[in-house]
């Protein structure tokens, strides 16, 4: 199986497009985190032998209250390449690519990775 070819324009229409389906509980979180795209993870990025879809870099806002006066904005950066190679077809990129943005939100909220399996969002 190839894997699934997207032009990054097209990709990151669909990020777009994801950040809009998020509940709106999350609004205010995201207000204060940039979301980037990227193609791949640096090298070293992931624990050998993982796949790495996408990551929350920051301090969770349950840990902060809100953004430090003077600090960088957290991000919420996805993978672009390794998303494509996770779907068997473009219509499968949709779905997948809501599911590991709403799972790095989550992270952004303190939400941990049993929480997130049970809204979904893993």
């Amino acid at each position: 199986m190839s894997p699934v070819q997207m032009a990054a324009e097209t990709f990151e229409d669909l990020v777009r497009d994801a950040l809009d389906a998020l509940p709106d509980w999350t609004a205010p979180v995201l207000e204060e985190i940039a979301v980037l795209v990227r193609d791949q993870p640096e090298p070293g990025a992931a624990a050998p032998g993982t796949t790495l879809l996408g990551i929350f870099r920051g301090f969770p806002v349950t840990a902060r209250g809100g953004r430090v006066p003077g600090s960088m904005p957290s991000t919420i950066t996805l993978y672009r390449l390794p998303i494509l190679a996770a779907c068997r077809t473009a219509d499968e990129v949709p779905g997948r690519v809501l599911k590991v943005l709403g799972h790095e939100v989550g992270h952004a909220m303190g939400i941990g990775e049993r929480r997130l399996r049970e809204l979904g969002w893993y």
